[in-house]
């Protein structure tokens, strides 16, 4: 027997650039297993063909439909009705925070993709260098001969730099994916060029370590264990760098 259906109603933050902000109600017969992203489809498809949003892959593998529900980040593709409100009631949706809004649920991750890649972040790599904070099986080489490669956890969605509060209030701070994404291609290619990316005041250090990042990550890429795990390494380089220069003067001598 199928379940009753809910009466939900969306309040839906609306703003086109540089207009002021407005919520707008929609209110909906819904099934609680259906995705907050469905219903959003649904917004536009039935009742308004002017609200914007981004969607693509519907399983959390692109990252483009991330939006605040209820006040929380959230990808709202695999995130269920059911899951921010019992027997209906109210739902609220929000674009994501510390990003410039282009319309209505859309805003302008330009700025955060150029910061990526100029990290050098790398999509795919082998499943040995991908180095997640968990274990990985080790697979045996392909018939091929080439080595097992998976896509790295970060898709790249933005829920990090909304929630963090380092982000809310410096805009300047390159975020918790740029540094995860530091750390891991560090990891694959200890070269000075990413020790030097993330030890600035614009980077590792301007983390609060609210571990704000890890909770909302949809990839279990665990972001904060990385900044963490970045500083350690960062400041063996420092410790390192002291004896450089007297190291080199007895090659000299």
């Amino acid at each position: 027997m199928t379940e009753q259906l809910w009466q939900v109603h969306f309040k839906v933050r609306r703003q086109r650039t540089g207009g002021k902000p407005y919520v707008q109600t929609f209110t909906l017969e819904v099934d609680p297993e259906e995705y907050i992203l469905d219903a959003v489809e649904r917004i536009w498809a039935f009742h308004d063909r002017t609200l914007t949003y981004r969607h693509a892959c519907h399983h959390s593998t692109c990252g483009a439909c991330g939006m605040r529900v209820n006040g929380r980040e959230k990808l709202t593709c695999i995130t269920t009705i059911r899951s921010v409100t019992q027997n209906g009631g109210t739902v609220r949706i929000d674009p994501l925070r510390n990003f410039p809004v282009v319309s209505d649920l859309v805003v302008d991750m330009g700025h955060f993709f150029l910061r990526m890649d100029k990290s050098g972040f790398n999509s795919v790599a082998p499943v040995a260098a991908a180095c997640l904070p968990y274990e990985q099986p080790q697979s045996a080489e392909s018939s091929t001969g080439r080595k097992p490669e998976r896509l790295v956890d970060c898709i790249e969605c933005g829920l990090c730099i909304s929630v963090c509060p380092a982000a809310n209030t410096d805009k300047e701070y390159v975020g918790p994916a740029v540094l995860a994404s530091l750390h891991l291609m560090y990891s694959q290619n200890p070269s000075q060029e990413f020790i030097n990316q993330a030890d600035d005041h614009t980077g590792l250090w301007r983390c609060h370590s609210a571990y704000e990042c890890t909770e909302v990550c949809p990839s279990g890429v665990d972001p904060a264990w990385r900044i963490m795990d970045m500083r350690k390494k960062v400041m063996s380089d420092r410790i390192k760098s002291i004896f450089r220069p007297r190291s080199q003067e007895k090659k000299n001598v």
